[in-house]
């Protein structure tokens, strides 16, 4: 307890800051209050009539609480941590719960290192979560490994939360070593642990939650929350740029089991921040669904705060934090003002006198494909006609394993525009020998050239589909030229790339320059898949995550996730 705040609160002593003519959101007893609120040191030190050394009209607007994101890779914005504070709080986000594991894959423990440094002393108060599963299994081979002996170092750290998705569900279930230090280490130092239960059973949910694991935010169906809900579990709704499960899940909310319900990005790219938002989107959209707005504004708030021990977080009442976010619409979520660190940081919608973070040591990434040719591009068909097929579902990293007939030529597989099936190839990125994974997708909805990124979820691999290979090995050169990062190509031609050299994940460059070389992206796709319902590139980065069912595709070929083992691309008649 410090003295000065509390002689603040007693009134014997004039507070820091006193913010009247608000209308408060009062996330305790989901009702809107007409009340001053007193700051001293950056904490609520009262909510009433006070004497302060400055004084704030809100101006009759809203007042909340700053929005929680409860599950975020900031890498997944293409920006470094003091970039992407400059693009969320705008939209009222205040705080991130992050897990670095798509760094962490790329690099092990100078990731995190890079991520923790490279989010100090900026406005968004970062928290992370240590990464469970690198790679995501360990059928994989990515560029690091993390046991918990590597994790146990950062569990001291100030903004170090817990332990992130667990996602190798087959390790909890056998209880593989590895994966019980983990959990244990996370129990030791009593943190709570996040959960990854995509497509599990309900003997596998309890399983998950016995070992401690607190949350999911891969659900799809309201079914699926409720079975959550139930064991204990608090839910994160998510909605990114390829995942976008919140309308599915809105329904499954009511005013008895709203407290174990929170929001999530997960995964949104910088350009779909920009456009529609972050956590505020989430609100919207439950509200418009037709959950009352204090309700909504809770799961943004007070939940995750609740469900992550931050304490002093998630409401407006003495002892909180003092992050505010000031709106003159409630339901809309027009967000005006943020508050947060005894000062303004967004300003009528515009963010302030801003501190980038220049001091951390930046991972650049170098790519290593060995002597890679054309011609290991090619998927040879040994005359077969039947072939296992990864395919899309639209704005969903969930995929249907089908079996259908191709088009061979020349006993080699002819993708077909009009069949919706285009060639996919991952390429190991970190080891010199060669390492390449073929597949077919359909649904992606290339009609010509072809798309490869660095960006291929969680090992982060060379990740390429198209419609010929001599596009897909332009594309596959233009990425190890740049070392990673983004290209488009078409009839032999790049028609646009975007350079991500930090970890072939981010760039150094800010939040505008970035949405300006993805906004360029996105206009020279449409030559190419001019039917853009989804994300492309997101999608396709999802394509190589082997925990998520149906079936993916990795270095080592085509993986089943529902049997989990590899299977082969052709199938006997």
């Amino acid at each position: 307890m410090n003295l000065h705040e509390m002689k603040t609160s007693t009134k014997a002593e004039k507070a820091d800051f006193l913010i009247k003519n608000g209308k408060i959101i009062n996330v305790f007893t989901k009702e809107i209050i007409e009340e001053s609120i007193a700051v001293t040191n950056g904490i609520i030190v009262g909510i009433g009539e006070y004497e302060a050394s400055v004084v704030i009209d809100a101006e009759g607007k809203y007042i909340s609480p700053g929005f929680i994101d409860s599950h975020v890779h900031i890498e997944s914005s293409m920006v470094l941590p003091s970039e992407y504070a400059k693009t969320v709080l705008p939209h009222g986000v205040t705080t991130v719960i992050t897990d670095p594991h798509e760094i962490a894959n790329v690099a092990g423990v100078n990731g995190i290192k890079m991520m923790l440094d490279a989010s100090e002393n900026i406005p968004l108060d970062v928290r992370v979560m240590l990464p469970s599963c690198v790679p995501a299994t360990s059928l994989e081979r990515g560029g690091a490994v993390l046991y918990a002996e590597h994790l146990e170092p950062f569990m001291s750290h100030p903004r170090v939360l817990g332990l992130a998705e667990v996602m190798d569900y087959p390790s909890v279930m056998t209880m593989e070593k590895q994966m019980m230090d983990k959990l244990n280490l996370a129990h030791k130092y009593q943190k709570p642990i996040d959960g990854h239960l995509a497509g599990l059973t309900k003997n596998e949910i309890n399983a998950y939650s016995y070992a401690g694991i607190s949350t999911d935010h891969e659900c799809t169906n309201v079914q699926e929350v409720l079975e959550r809900l139930r064991v204990g579990m608090y839910v994160a709704f998510r909605e990114g740029s390829a995942a976008r499960n919140l309308k599915d899940l809105l329904p499954a909310v009511n005013e008895r089991n709203a407290r174990g319900i929170m929001f999530c990005t997960d995964d949104k790219h910088l350009d779909d921040i920009m456009k529609e938002g972050s956590i505020d989107f989430c609100i919207r959209t439950a509200i418009e669904y037709g959950i009352h707005p204090v309700t909504a504004y809770s799961m943004a708030t007070l939940n995750p705060a609740t469900c992550y021990g931050l304490k002093q977080k998630g409401a407006i009442a003495p002892g909180y934090e003092a992050n505010f976010v000031f709106l003159s619409d409630l339901e809309l979520v027009e967000i005006t003002d943020v508050w947060c660190k005894n000062e303004f940081t967004v300003r009528n919608s515009q963010n302030t006198n801003f501190i980038k973070n220049e001091e951390s040591k930046l991972i650049e990434s170098k790519l290593s494909l060995g002597d890679i040719k054309i011609e290991d591009l090619e998927l040879k068909t040994d005359s077969k006609t039947l072939a296992n097929i990864i395919e899309i579902n639209p704005n969903s990293i969930v995929t249907n394993h089908i079996i259908d007939k191709i088009t061979i030529e020349n006993n080699l597989f002819k993708p077909s525009a009009k069949e919706n099936l285009c060639k996919i190839a991952v390429i190991d990125r970190y080891h010199s020998e060669k390492e390449i994974g073929l597949g077919i997708v359909k649904g992606l909805n290339l009609i010509d050239g072809a798309i490869a990124t660095t960006i291929a979820h969680d090992s982060h691999q060379l990740i390429v589909a198209g419609m010929n290979d001599d596009d897909m090995y332009v594309a596959v050169k233009t990425i190890e030229e740049m070392n990673g990062g983004i290209v488009v190509v078409s009839s032999g031609k790049v028609i646009a790339k975007l350079s991500l050299p930090i970890g072939g994940l981010m760039s150094n460059q800010s939040a505008e320059e970035v949405e300006a070389g993805l906004h360029q992206i996105e206009n020279s796709l449409l030559k190419i898949r001019p039917n853009n319902t989804f994300n492309a590139f997101l999608t396709l980065s999802f394509l190589a995550l082997p925990v998520i069912p149906s079936i993916k595709i990795t270095t080592k070929g085509l993986f089943s996730v529902n049997e989990f083992k590899f299977i082969p691309v052709l199938v006997n008649e």
